[in-house]
């Protein structure tokens, strides 16, 4: 079911995991975070994100590339508890612009349809176009890529699917109406992940830091908390909160902040630790 996809020539392999289907907004969001050194780069899809962090914890792929929020669909929470619960660090980030697409099999015609199919959030981003061909149906499907691979893999000219333009190509479809999204800025983040302790992989340009901390649950604490990047004068570009575990009503806060130096950032850590129940950083890298 989850073939894989080499691109690139001679010199260093580089394998990463990605979920979802080959041809997906992860698959091209991997290939614009390849390295810089020209090497093969092998795309394996997994059909879940946890198969993704598994593949990489066990040394099967040497990196991986997951989103972690879309500015319109908000945060991926599911990846944010794996960022947590396995030893995985961040080392890079990009913003990948999502453009929806009608792909058929080739010589279909718009009067041919009677169903799109697609992933449900990316049907929710084409409201306005499926509206506008009322007639034709809107059927959840488990991949936007996915969508076209089941329309060749089985010759249906009565179903279109919604998918980047990089699905067409990967499975011999045509896209028949291009950009039916709703709004034309929505961008998803990625984050490429590596095993922790993997060497080689550090960005001397890397300016911003995400961290994962706990507090206890007594009044001002996480004020506290956040008053040490304000002390340290470092500007918080996100948060997120994701509960914990087992004891009902307490969280696990996730922040992103800008940082000018590494004593910089190492000092918000040291004070994160004098004042939180639990610290962890996540990763530092090139804000994108």
């Amino acid at each position: 079911m989850w073939g894989e996809a080499i691109q690139g020539g001679a010199g260093s392999v580089s394998r990463v995991a990605i979920q979802g289907e080959l041809g997906s907004n992860s698959h091209m969001a991997a290939l614009g975070m390849q390295p810089a050194d020209g090497g093969e780069l092998r795309i394996v899809p997994c059909g879940l994100s946890a198969e993704v962090i598994e593949r990489l914890a066990s040394g099967e792929v040497d990196s991986a590339v997951l989103p972690i929020e879309n500015s319109l669909h908000g945060s991926v929470s599911e990846h944010y508890d794996l960022l947590l619960q396995h030893e995985v660090k961040i080392t890079a980030e990009s913003l990948l612009k999502i453009r929806h697409n009608v792909i058929v099999a080739p010589g279909v015609k718009l009067s041919e349809i009677r169903r799109v199919i697609s992933h449900p959030v990316a049907l929710s981003q084409c409201r306005r176009w499926l509206r506008a061909n009322g007639e034709i149906s809107a059927e959840p499907f488990y991949d936007t890529a996915g969508s076209v691979k089941e329309i060749m893999a089985k010759g249906l000219r009565d179903t279109a699917g919604i998918a980047p333009e990089l699905a067409a190509t990967q499975y011999g479809g045509e896209v028949l109406v291009a950009g039916v999204e709703d709004h034309a800025e929505n961008y998803t983040r990625f984050y490429r992940l590596v095993r922790a302790g993997a060497v080689g992989v550090e960005d001397a340009g890397a300016d911003k830091m995400s961290v994962a901390f706990s507090v206890s649950h007594e009044p001002g604490t996480l004020i506290a908390a956040l008053e040490e990047f304000r002390r340290a004068g470092m500007n918080l570009t996100r948060i997120e909160s994701r509960p914990v575990p087992g004891r009902p009503w307490e969280y696990v806060f996730y922040v992103d902040v800008r940082f000018e130096g590494e004593g910089q950032a190492d000092g918000v850590l040291a004070a994160l630790g004098r004042s939180c129940e639990m610290v962890r950083e996540l990763g530092r890298y090139r804000a994108a």
